[in-house]
């Protein structure tokens, strides 16, 4: 990009609420305000997944199964499900991709 480029980039202007900027961004190019050849990956080391509560029944053998690896292991049994949730989903994309 050359300087003429770089000079000719928009200042962005301030907003009272997010209603407002985001009627403004609806309406102009970011182009127009960002230099996205100098623009970096953002880094968020400390977000937190989003999570949603479900309800999940299961029979009784296998939710005490579950409890009693969860105890060996030391871990909460919800966060055990979770991890063995996320090994199979991982499997899964696996298998597909290789198919």
């Amino acid at each position: 990009m050359s300087a003429r480029e770089k000079k000719d980039k928009r200042p962005i202007p301030r907003f009272a609420n997010e209603d407002e900027e985001r009627r403004f961004w609806a309406k102009n190019d970011a182009t127009d305000f960002f230099d996205w050849g100098t623009a970096q990956q953002p880094s968020f080391p400390k977000l937190k997944p989003t999570t949603e509560s479900i309800s999940l029944r299961l029979p009784i053998a296998m939710l005490e199964e579950l409890k009693a690896l969860a105890n060996q292991k030391d871990v909460p049994y919800q966060s055990l499900m979770k991890v063995y949730l996320a090994e199979r989903i991982a499997r899964e994309r696996r298998s597909r991709k290789a198919s």
